[in-house]
């Protein structure tokens, strides 16, 4: 018995492209989230750092770090901007419990932008003469970890308890015990 299948997770064929939005069976917006909320919460466990160790010559290092990451995170954010609102545009209905969850998804990482590029421009303004964060920038981030933590547990909910943009395969051959590979588009069953 065959231990791996690999090919149907990498191929696009037999599916269906829908713009922003990915492929039928393979979103854009979930994958790029990893990015920024990975960064945002790495760049203030940095900042922590630095501000613990501030009188060490490797705190400088650290606050650098989460400058780096905060502005890597920010530039993904713009596409996982993108890819999210195109799906709420076009998956969710008005008045549903699902689309109030992406509402209350979408409201968390505005605000979560908008303090993280808040952060960035503070980290800009002094990169050059200060060894680590200042308080409001620490307190920055740890609010942005914070908040794109809650704004990810939303997003986790929209896909894992409703099954948000997730197309199922039902009762699919891909459950059966088969030495064959099931591929997207496949015809049979």
């Amino acid at each position: 018995m065959r231990k791996f299948s690999v090919r149907p997770t990498f191929t696009l064929r037999g599916r269906t492209f829908k713009g922003l939005r990915g492929w039928s069976g393979k979103p854009l917006h979930p994958p790029l989230t990893d990015f920024p909320i990975a960064a945002y919460v790495l760049g203030a466990a940095f900042d922590l750092i630095s501000v613990f160790g501030r009188h060490e010559s490797w705190a400088r290092d650290f606050y650098r770090a989460g400058t780096y990451v905060f502005v890597g995170g920010a530039a993904v954010s713009v596409f996982t901007a993108l890819t999210g609102f195109w799906d709420w545009l076009r998956s969710s209905e008005k008045g549903t419990q699902a689309r109030r969850t992406a509402n209350a998804h979408a409201w968390v990482m505005i605000v979560v932008t908008v303090l993280a590029l808040t952060d960035i421009a503070l980290r800009l303004n002094s990169y050059d003469s200060r060894d680590h964060p200042s308080a409001a920038i620490i307190v920055l981030s740890v609010v942005v970890a914070l908040l794109v933590s809650i704004g990810a547990a939303f997003g986790g909910t929209l896909v894992f308890d409703y099954g948000f943009n997730v197309e199922t395969a039902g009762d699919s051959p891909v459950w059966h015990p088969s030495e064959t590979d099931v591929l997207p588009g496949d015809k049979t069953k």
